[in-house]
C-alpha cells in the first residue's frame, strides 16, 4: 500500500472517529484525493475538449476537486504546452484552451476511458463510509417506526410483527397477495432509519472507474447545501442523499448483481446491492424474475452471511465490497416454496401481508378520500363492499380504495361533475377496474378472509 493510500485513509478514519456521522471532509492535498495526478489531468482535458474554453476555478467545479488543488495542476499543464491562457478571469483565475498536442492527448484519454464528471473515490474511502452509515447500527425503535407509518393504514397485528423484523437490521420475506402493500411497507421501512448517507459519484480501484449515482434510486438531499462550518467545507465528489430504497422486480438479472462494464467507452456501473448500501434493497415479486430463485438465493449466501460482497472488475480483479442493506424479498407465493432450510435461516423473518379487514378497508377510504378530495361517506362504502365484494365474493386488497376513487375522480373531472363517492360512480369504477383482473366465482369473500387473518401462520424456520 503507498504512502498516499495510507494517508488518505487516515484522513477518512480521522473523519469517522471525530464525529457521531460519516461527513467526507475536503481533502486538503492531492495526496488526500487518493487519485493519480495522471487520472486528474485526463478529466481536465476531457473536459476542455467538450466545452473548448473554461476558467480554472469553472474546471474545479466540474470534476469536483478544489481550485486550490487544481490549480497547480493547470500551471503545470501550461508549462507543458498542454493548455493554454486565453484570458484571463475574475479571482486571480485564467480561461484555458487546448493546444494542438492537448487536444491530441485528450482524444487518447476520451478512447481510454470516456467518462467524464466529478473526479471518484477511492473504492477504500466508499468501504470506509459504508461501514460508518450501515443501517444495521440505527436499530429503530417504536416511535421511529409510528412516525415512518404514520400516514398510511396498518393492521396493529401487523405493525407488531415488523417492528422486531426492522429493529434487527436482517433480512425479511414479505409475502401475502399482490396489491396489499408490501412495496409501500419496503418503502416505509427505509425511512425508520436515519434520514441522510453520503455517497460517491464515482469509484475508482486499479485503474478502472465505477459510476455509483443513480438519479433512478437515489434521492438528492434538500439539505445538500455543504458544511455550514467555513472551516470544515465537504467533499464536493460525495453527494448527500435520502438513504436508498432499491425495488427491482421480474427485470432482475445476474448480470445486475455485478458490476456491468461497458466496453465501449470503458466504464463500470456498481451492481443493485452497491446502490442500496445503507437503505434497503427490495426484491419485488420474488420467484418470477428470469432467473431460477435457487441461483439468486445462492449468489446471496455468502453475502447475507458475512455483510460483504465479491465482485469482478474488467480486468478480472475481485474486490470486496460492503454488503450493507437491509434486504428484503417481497412474493405472491410461499417462501417455504421458494427455496431451502439453510437460505430461510438467514432471512430470520417472515411476515404475512394478509388481506385488510373491512373496518381496515373503511380506513383507507378515509385516507384516499382525504387525499384526493373527497368527502368520505361511509354508507356509500359500506354500499360497495356489500355490492360488489360480498355479492360479487371478491378479496379485498389495500391498492382498491386507492383505486377506485382515482377511477371516480377521472370520471368527474372529464364530465364536469361534483367529486362524489356516490353508488353509481362505484358501479361504473368496479365495472372499468375489474374486468380485466377476472372476477372468479370461487375467490373467497371478505368475510372469509377475515375470519382467517387471526389464525396463526405456520412456522417456515
Amino acid at each position: 500500500m503507498s504512502a498516499s493510500t495510507i494517508d488518505t485513509n487516515s484522513s477518512v478514519l480521522d473523519t469517522i472517529l471525530a464525529d457521531e456521522a460519516f461527513t467526507p471532509s475536503e481533502p486538503t492535498s492531492i495526496s488526500e484525493v487518493g487519485l493519480p495526478v495522471s487520472l486528474i489531468e485526463s478529466l481536465i482535458l476531457k473536459r476542455l475538449s467538450i466545452v473548448g474554453i473554461s476558467s480554472g476555478r469553472a474546471l474545479s467545479r466540474d470534476i469536483c476537486i478544489s481550485f486550490n488543488l487544481v490549480d497547480p495542476l493547470l500551471q503545470n499543464l501550461r508549462s507543458r504546452q498542454i493548455l493554454v491562457h486565453k484570458g484571463s478571469a475574475p479571482l486571480n483565475d485564467y480561461e484555458y484552451v487546448l493546444t494542438e498536442n492537448g487536444r491530441d492527448l485528450a482524444k487518447i484519454a476520451n478512447r481510454a476511458c470516456s467518462y467524464i464528471g466529478p473526479a471518484p473515490v477511492p473504492l477504500m474511502d466508499y468501504i470506509l463510509s459504508a461501514e460508518a452509515q450501515t443501517i444495521r447500527a440505527e436499530s429503530p425503535k417504536r416511535s421511529q417506526l409510528c412516525k415512518a407509518f404514520r400516514d398510511i393504514s396498518i393492521d396493529e397485528n401487523l405493525f407488531e410483527e415488523l417492528g422486531p423484523a426492522i429493529n434487527s437490521g436482517a433480512g425479511l420475506f414479505l409475502y401475502g397477495e399482490p396489491g396489499n402493500g408490501k412495496s409501500t411497507i419496503a418503502q416505509r421501512i427505509t425511512q425508520c432509519f436515519g434520514d441522510h448517507v453520503w455517497i460517491p459519484n464515482a469509484i475508482y480501484e486499479d485503474g478502472q472507474i465505477i459510476k455509483f449515482f443513480d438519479a433512478t434510486y437515489h434521492r438528492t438531499s434538500t439539505h445538500n447545501e455543504g458544511s455550514t462550518d467555513p472551516n470544515s467545507p465537504k467533499d464536493p465528489r460525495w453527494i448527500k442523499i435520502r438513504r436508498p430504497t432499491v425495488i427491482v422486480g421480474g427485470e432482475l438479472t445476474m448480470d445486475s448483481l455485478d458490476l456491468r462494464h461497458d466496453k465501449s467507452n470503458n466504464v463500470s456501473e456498481a451492481s443493485i446491492q452497491m446502490k442500496s448500501n445503507c437503505g434497503c434493497l427490495l426484491i419485488d415479486d420474488f420467484g418470477r424474475q428470469r432467473i431460477e430463485p435457487a441461483d439468486l438465493l445462492n449468489r446471496w449466501i455468502v453475502p447475507l452471511e458475512a455483510n460483504l460482497d465479491y465482485l469482478t472488475l474488467s480486468t478480472g480483479k475481485k474486490i470486496q465490497v460492503p454488503f450493507e442493506q437491509l434486504i428484503i424479498f417481497s412474493t405472491n407465493l410461499e417462501p417455504a416454496s421458494l427455496t431451502d432450510d439453510a437460505f430461510l435461516r438467514r432471512i430470520p423473518y417472515k411476515i404475512e401481508i394478509a388481506d385488510p379487514s373491512p373496518a381496515e378497508f373503511h380506513n383507507l377510504f378515509k385516507i384516499y378520500c382525504k387525499k384526493l378530495g373527497f368527502e368520505y361517506d361511509q354508507k356509500n362504502v359500506a354500499y360497495l363492499l356489500d355490492r360488489h365484494f360480498v355479492h360479487g365474493k371478491r378479496r379485498l386488497r389495500r391498492c382498491h380504495p386507492r383505486d377506485l376513487l382515482k377511477q371516480i375522480r377521472n370520471f368527474c373531472f372529464y364530465n364536469e361533475l361534483p367529486i362524489e363517492t356516490r353508488p353509481e360512480y362505484f358501479d361504473r369504477a368496479v365495472k372499468t377496474y375489474f374486468t380485466a383482473v377476472g372476477n372468479k366465482a370461487s375467490a373467497p369473500s371478505f368475510l372469509e378472509t377475515s375470519k382467517s387473518v387471526g389464525k396463526e401462520t405456520p412456522s417456515n424456520n
